[in-house]
């Protein structure tokens, strides 16, 4: 399936910073037109000036946790732009800790940002895309959707329930038109890790380390190929296949992996040690 994305409207939630403002820099410089959204209205803005020397880009700060906000991210692409034709879901929370110590508040924020708001996000621009006679949608997984981690328990379950939901509504949505796909990375190096690592799990630390940008060029791949998932790294899909098929191959492997992540995790933050003495200078 050859999809070209040029002068395409491309909804990105949490679009400011990460991967979503990597996968925003990418589809801008194929000529997407664009949508951006997320909480902080100074970062969307400081994206969309960046941006709009290539392509016409709108921002909304917002919520996606409130439903009748998301509701209006689709007017507001379709007054614009006269069609919605992709949507990203990459948008994400997560408070590290166990289920015991996490605050019930942050449990359900969670559940909220990951699973709920994507699910209804999805319904919303069903209806869109299929007046635009197709589309694609790309939903951010992670690779702790596809193996139980301890210590990111609920954060594990609404990834799980992401990719669910994204193979499900494929199937429900196979003859209309409108593609369907999850990218499912593992540890990438943007303040959603580095903001706190010492709570990160030295679990994450023990897999090649992705970039936004690698995430971003794997989301546009999923718009225009027949695939429906793609793991980040590969060699860590597949680990993540045998362990959740043989969870007696991941016992075995847990010490290694943690040795092994303990060590990298203690270089990572080394260099961040140094890349802010040599800011502060």
């Amino acid at each position: 399936m050859d999809y070209d994305v040029k002068d395409k409207t491309v909804i990105i939630t949490g679009g400011s910073e990460g991967v979503g403002a990597a996968t925003a820099r990418l589809f801008a410089s194929h000529g997407a037109n664009l949508v951006l959204v997320a909480r902080g209205k100074r970062k969307l803005e400081r994206i969309a000036e960046e941006l709009r020397d290539k392509t016409k880009v709108e921002i909304m700060a917002m919520d996606v946790s409130d439903a009748d906000a998301c509701a209006n991210i689709y007017k507001k692409a379709d007054f614009e732009f006269g069609s919605v034709d992709i949507l990203i879901n990459n948008a994400g929370y997560h408070e590290r800790g166990s289920v015991e110590s996490v605050a019930a508040n942050d449990l359900a924020a969670m559940i909220d940002v990951n699973l709920k708001a994507p699910i209804l996000l999805c319904k919303l621009a069903v209806r869109y895309m299929k007046e635009a006679g197709g589309g694609a949608i790309i939903n951010v997984g992670s690779l702790a959707g596809r193996i139980p981690v301890p210590g990111a328990a609920t954060y594990s379950a609404s990834k799980f329930g992401l990719r669910a939901f994204t193979f499900a509504l494929g199937a429900e949505l196979k003859d209309s038109g409108i593609k369907l796909a999850v990218v499912s990375p593992g540890t990438i190096l943007t303040g959603f890790i580095t903001s706190n690592i010492d709570a990160v799990s030295d679990l994450n630390f023990s897999q090649p380390i992705v970039t936004a940008e690698d995430v971003a060029q794997e989301i546009l791949n999923l718009v225009s190929n027949n695939k429906r998932e793609v793991a980040l790294p590969r060699a860590s899909g597949y680990l993540t296949t045998l362990s959740y098929i043989f969870p007696g191959l991941f016992k075995l492997l847990r010490p290694y992996l943690l040795k092994k992540g303990r060590r990298v995790k203690r270089q990572i933050k080394a260099e961040l040690h140094q890349a802010e003495e040599e800011q502060g200078t």
